[in-house]
């Protein structure tokens, strides 16, 4: 029997029967829960109280690396810094960025998460990192245990190129491999949390964590349900203004839409996104549904219009359907401007529901940069949309969030939103900083919550805009409020770039060319430089341009121009949200 509360304990006679009840049949492991749950109780609401110390418990310690762009790496990081906590280990989490191959190598246990960024390229902030580790003078890591789990999207050529390389590189450098590299696609929360499980239970077995720490238990405490919105729990924000901003002959539907976030407890700062949970246009859903020859079927038009994506096609997709119906390989590179639907066509009615949806990926969240400050609009935050619409292969393509906000929604109406927070695009911490602002198109978003923020703070920096677009009198966004604040100087400087107002096209970069010797004055006096806007090209011209300007003005060859650019980034000085 275990021990009962004698009948001098501090309680009512009925208060201390009650407990004995309780006690009386319960395990050890559960009194030792319930006496480290009080403890804890105690010292969080009274900070004077004494807990008595438990004596230390040996821990091994753990490195988890990550690489990210998006946030998915990091976050996968804290959750493995979780589960390795739980198990005994004495786990840290260390950003890419703030890590050389030379520390690593010196840890003995190394988990890395890796996510690819574009077209095989490594995040921004792990750049460092991955190309001292790929140069000849890398460091052996033969004292190092390691496991990778890499992060991408079939959709791209390159799928989870970054992490497949850090994994290959390692295991060249005389790592010790103790679980295998796992793949993820755009779905990989249920495949990276097995990993997770399986590759902490390897390392636990191998090293004996978990012998050590067997008398630690854990306890989460319960805390008010204060948690902003989440991509598995978004909230649904009422839009409360939709305006076209794009003039009628423009070839662009750009709108500006205003959403209410009262009551969501979204706090955002400006250089954040918002995932918009989005539905598939119902008339591509019931042409999906006529090519699979699934026509009816109630349940799965629901999938297919709130869960399952019916544009991407990946080159996975089209091994898995010549699979299940028998037709002939396709080139590689036939994907290309092709989406499930040209797919189905190939073989139409050949696939059951079953293998229809096995086939599809997950109805991925969109995600949007915010333009507005809170500051400037409280409870609200506005997004800046253009309505994607393409022809390829003889087909219409619309843009499946994009055409779900501006074409079939209306103020009123509700929006699936939650908040993505993307601290490495943030404003100097100094606000008498010089900032340059790259954004063409919908890349001025983020800069008209930077403009905002300032303007609210009372910021002393000087601002300098470049905006881009097709024609002055069509596309000029935020028109009034961009010259209004050239007026008032909040916008030291605003440069603009219509690319088809004149026979041939000017882009972003070429004015930056143009203004090149302002572009390195300003460089020089610390400004930082901040591009938002298409990765594909705009990103990679933008950043050509600038190592040319680097070169030119200061009188120095590329690679000496390429190190200067790599100081100012690794000063925080040269921020990118591209996509």
């Amino acid at each position: 029997m275990p021990p009962m509360l004698p009948a001098t304990a501090p309680f009512a006679d009925e208060h201390i029967a009650a407990l004995n009840r309780v006690i009386s049949v319960t395990t050890p492991e559960q009194r030792a829960w319930l006496s480290g749950y009080l403890a804890g109780i105690q010292a969080a609401n009274d900070p004077e109280a004494v807990v008595p110390a438990a004596p230390p418990a040996k821990r091994a310690p753990l490195t988890i690396l990550f690489g990210t762009e998006s946030g998915n790496a990091e976050a996968l990081a804290a959750q493995l810094r979780k589960a390795a906590a739980k198990l005994g280990f004495a786990p840290k989490v260390i950003d890419m960025a703030d890590f050389t191959p030379a520390q690593a190598a010196a840890t003995e246990n190394l988990l890395i998460v890796a996510s690819t960024w574009g077209e095989g390229d490594p995040p921004q902030r792990a750049i460092d990192f991955y190309e001292a580790l790929m140069a000849d003078d890398a460091p052996r890591f033969e004292k190092t245990r390691f496991a990778v789990l890499a992060l991408g999207d079939r959709a791209y050529a390159q799928f989870c190129q970054i992490g497949r390389a850090i994994d290959e590189r390692l295991a060249t450098l005389g790592g010790i491999r103790i679980a295998d590299r796992i793949d993820c696609d755009l779905d990989f929360a249920t495949p990276a949390t097995g990993w997770i499980d399986s590759t902490l239970d390897r390392l636990n077995a191998e090293i004996g964590v978990k012998d050590a720490s067997a008398s630690v238990i854990h306890v989460d405490f319960a805390r008010p349900n204060t948690e902003s919105a989440s991509r598995a729990h978004p909230f649904e924000a009422e839009i409360t203004e939709h305006l076209r901003l794009t003039g009628s002959r423009s070839t662009s539907d750009t709108h500006h839409i205003a959403i209410s976030l009262e009551g969501s407890a979204i706090a955002y700062e400006p250089g954040d996104s918002l995932g918009v949970v989005a539905s598939n246009d119902p008339a591509q859903v019931e042409a999906v549904l006529q090519a699979a020859g699934l026509s009816g079927d109630d349940t799965l038009l629901t999938a297919l219009t709130h869960r399952l994506d019916i544009a991407t096609l990946t080159g996975q997709q089209i091994e898995n359907f010549a699979r299940d119906t028998g037709i002939q390989p396709l080139p590689a590179d036939w994907a290309a401007g092709r989406q499930i639907i040209d797919l189905l066509e190939l073989a139409p009615g050949r696939l059951s529901a079953e293998q229809l949806t096995a086939l599809l990926r997950p109805l991925a969240p969109r995600y949007y940069s915010i333009a507005s400050s809170r500051k400037a609009v409280g409870e609200e935050a506005h997004l800046l949309v253009a309505g994607l619409r393409y022809t390829s292969h003889g087909r219409e393509r619309r843009g499946v969030a994009s055409l779900d906000i501006v074409a079939r929604h209306r103020e009123g109406d509700k929006l699936k939103v939650f908040h993505r927070s993307n601290p490495h695009f943030r404003l100097p911490v100094d606000n008498g900083r010089p900032i340059i602002m790259v954004g063409p198109g919908t890349g001025l978003a983020p800069f008209r919550a930077f403009l905002q923020e300032r303007e609210a703070v009372g910021a002393r920096g000087r601002n300098w805009l470049v905006f881009g677009h097709r024609h002055y009198t069509h596309d000029f966004l935020y028109q009034l409020e961009l010259q209004d604040w050239l007026k008032s100087s909040l916008l030291s400087r605003l440069d603009v770039a219509f690319s088809r107002d004149q026979p041939e096209k000017r882009y972003v970069q070429d004015l930056l060319w143009e203004r090149r010797a302002d572009l390195y004055a300003w460089l020089r006096d610390g400004a930082g430089l901040y591009i938002c806007g298409d990765a594909s090209a705009m990103a990679k011209d933008v950043h050509a341009t600038v190592l040319r300007v680097l070169a030119d003005q200061g009188n120095q060859d590329q690679a000496s121009a390429k190190a200067e650019l790599d100081a100012i980034r690794r000063d925080g000085r040269y921020l990118l949200d591209v996509y």
